[in-house]
């Protein structure tokens, strides 16, 4: 029951129907019986009245008869619908006349075994409930100025008219006869308000697994639109997803093809080639191939990795320190171009980041610079505290960055820098193009921001990679960055 939308609306609506529908008919009820009380009361006071202008023969001959207080008598000419309220059984009303000695001058005989013959009269005019014989009563008291007549009457409490009851049975038999009907017509209305719900099921139902355009049911109503909005910007985010990872796919197949056809070349050049020394320069060919092609793999994982968002621990760290120990790493490549390098670092300036993926970033930059670099030319690396201008906050940022005097980029090409495979038109070095595109994920996966500019002097490239600074961070936590 609780996995059925419609059943579960039927029921609310249903039973929140019933329950006004209670409400309304004891609200009725009560008020009803309010006013037939006060109606009867009414009619007691009259017959009190009526009683005491008679005179003492017309009492007598009345006291001996029956005074029937019935509205109505059942197989009258009365309706079926009329029953309700009919009065099944005789109720006849009881006085009691008394002079102003106290003397009954005329009484109904049923008072005398009710034991309310000498019942003693109340001061003043009005209604009293009493218990005669065990039995509950309704009276009215009336005292006449003119005659000085005291007149009561009695009631049976138990013996009203059935009013009360009629007017509550006339007000829930429709209710009852109406519930059903009502039911199959909340369960038909609910069932074509969620009709959408159902093509929209349906077309999602009957999708393949490439057809991911979006989900167009026709009218939508206010409602539903939230949902259909919300699949289609999902099986828009999943199409754009599976074009990045067939570009990606396709790229990587090429960069890959490459270097292992290079190494099959190689290889069998040494196969063939009887002279030792060209022999042993196509295996050292080989083995720089086999580098090359595993540094890719390397890579290609490494953004497989960035892509799938996983969850990467963090601490805070010296970008700094992780700067220098990317220099170490990459000074024999430098000095093989006789490059100069300058390393002007903040080693206080702190970020919260994972410290083998920060190293990844510097080596790609210096690799980058080194790669890209003239013969004989200068790179700098800097590591910076500058103030947000985004934020008022105290908190600043930490800006990373690596120049270098080469050829440099185009400025047509400085935003597809950090696409993956893309190289720079004009470089002769060899290269994946992946290497500024970890940078930049790496980057975005630490809430860094990448910007690529003139390197020194307006020539080269520079590459200023800002991160959120870590403030108020002890010199002890700073963790290392191999």
């Amino acid at each position: 029951m609780g996995a059925s939308i419609r059943r579960r609306l039927m029921l609310l609506v249903l039973a929140s129907i019933a329950l006004v529908w209670a409400i309304a008919l004891a609200s009725s009820y009560r008020q009803a019986s309010r006013e037939v009380a006060q109606w009867e009361e009414a009619r007691l006071a009259e017959l009190a009245q009526m009683l005491a202008l008679l005179d003492q023969s017309n009492l007598a001959t009345l006291a001996n008869a029956h005074i029937d207080v019935r509205e109505e008598e059942r197989g009258g000419a009365t309706s079926a619908n009329d029953s309700d309220d009919d009065d099944s059984l005789p109720r006849d009303a009881l006085f009691q006349v008394r002079a102003p000695n106290g003397e009954v001058i005329a009484g109904s005989p049923p008072l005398r075994a009710l034991n309310a013959w000498d019942l003693p009269v109340p001061s003043v005019t009005g209604t009293q409930d009493v218990v005669l014989n065990g039995e509950m009563y309704h009276s009215f008291t009336l005292r006449d100025t003119a005659l000085g007549h005291t007149v009561r009457v009695f009631e049976q409490a138990n013996t009203r008219s059935d009013l009360v009851s009629g007017v509550a049975s006339r007000i829930a038999r429709p209710a009852l006869i109406a519930l059903p009907v009502l039911a199959l017509l909340v369960w038909s209305s609910i069932g074509w308000s969620l009709a959408p719900l159902r093509m929209l099921s349906g077309a999602i139902r009957s999708r393949g697994i490439n057809r991911l355009e979006p989900v167009d049911i026709g009218h939508v109503p206010t409602e539903v639109r939230p949902l259909v909005d919300a699949i289609n910007l999902l099986l828009s985010r999943l199409l754009h997803s599976l074009e990045r990872e067939r570009a990606f796919t396709a790229d990587a197949a090429h960069e890959l093809k490459t270097p292992l056809a290079a190494i099959k070349v190689q290889a069998q050049v040494a196969l063939a080639e009887p002279d030792a020394a060209r022999q042993r320069l196509a295996m050292e060919r080989v083995v720089q191939g086999v580098d090359r092609s595993a540094r890719l793999a390397e890579q290609l994982l490494l953004l497989a990795r960035l892509d799938m968002h996983e969850k990467m621990s963090t601490a805070p760290l010296a970008p700094g320190e992780a700067a220098r120990n990317a220099w170490i790493a990459n000074e024999r490549n430098a000095q093989q171009k006789n490059l100069h390098v300058t390393l002007n670092c903040d080693m206080r300036a702190a970020i919260d980041a994972e410290p083998v993926l920060i190293g990844i970033l510097f080596d790609n930059l210096l690799d980058n610079a080194i790669k890209y670099g003239c013969e004989g030319g200068s790179i700098e690396i800097a590591v910076r505290t500058v103030k947000d201008p985004t934020k008022d906050a105290v908190q600043g940022r930490v800006v990373v960055s690596v120049r270098d005097d080469g050829p440099g980029v185009a400025p047509a090409d400085l935003a597809r820098l950090a696409n993956r495979f893309f190289r720079a038109t004009g470089n002769q070095a060899t290269g994946s193009g992946l290497g500024l595109s970890i940078v930049a994920r790496i980057a975005e996966h630490f809430g860094g921001r990448v910007h690529f500019g003139r390197g020194i002097d307006g020539r080269g490239l520079a590459v200023e990679v800002s991160f959120p600074a870590y403030t108020a961070v002890p010199d002890e936590r700073l963790q290392p960055v191999a």
